[in-house]
């Protein structure tokens, strides 16, 4: 298949046109009119997977390499690294970022992993009525999310509405309407405010929050008359138990 015929069918499922102003899903490295071997789907690109794929390969991820102002290659600095690795090996490069956000990531991971029902929902935050103690909450989270410890701000015995934004969505605290909200990368000021307003939040980290990226859209690309393989990059944090 060509990348421009991959392309096209992932545009047709999340649509490029959904991303936010600031984002830059789409192609990154690549061109439209040239054959690809086979598509590798993971949250990140990172060396190992570059050197791992046969030459040719299609990586769709979910945060784009490219990101913000890139004024100057230095191929010992990233992104620049991995930029000369991918041409070397004649690699192309999709991400499917905010878009998939809004139409696919967000509800998968509140319905399908956490089990909870959306009541309602705008671009980037689902939320839920639950009947949760404190403690099962937490022990729900460590479970979905295979994570030996939770942060959390503003604990509340009692936890009767959820809501998530998968990755790093605390910038979106004041549109929160629940008890509890569960998203990634909160930072302490983003804490103070939520505990001074009375919001309970759980870090459930950026990676573990959005590594099920791969996950869904290989359901959806099953269709494709090629090879699509999923092959998580490796999360750039070790949770070390001393």
């Amino acid at each position: 298949m060509t990348l421009k015929q991959i392309h096209r069918h992932l545009n047709t499922l999340s649509p490029f046109a959904l991303q936010e102003k600031w984002d830059n899903s789409g192609l990154i490295v690549g061109e439209l009119n040239r054959e690809v071997s086979q598509i590798v789907l993971s949250l990140d690109i990172d060396e190992a997977l570059i050197e791992k794929a046969e030459e040719n390969t299609l990586f769709i991820v979910h945060h784009p390499l490219i990101f913000g102002k890139l004024t100057q290659l230095d191929f010992a600095k990233y992104p620049a690294n991995l930029i000369e690795k991918l041409i070397l090996k004649k690699h192309s490069l999709i991400a499917m970022h905010t878009n998939f956000d809004k139409t696919h990531l967000n509800s998968y991971v509140f319905e399908k992993v956490l089990g909870f029902k959306i009541e309602r929902q705008d671009a980037f935050i689902c939320v839920a009525k639950v009947d949760f103690t404190y403690k099962n909450l937490l022990k729900h989270l460590k479970d979905k999310f295979n994570l030996p410890t939770l942060k959390v701000v503003g604990k509340k015995e009692k936890v009767t509405s959820i809501a998530l934004c998968t990755g790093a969505g605390a910038s979106l605290i004041d549109e929160v309407e629940a008890d509890c909200f569960l998203t990634g990368d909160i930072k302490y000021h983003d804490a103070m405010k939520a505990m001074s307003e009375d919001l309970m939040m759980v870090d459930i980290g950026h990676y573990e929050s959005e590594v099920f990226f791969a996950e869904i859209l290989f359901k959806e690309l099953k269709v494709l008359p090629i090879l699509v393989i999923m092959s998580n990059s490796q999360n750039p944090f070790y949770n070390e138990m001393l």
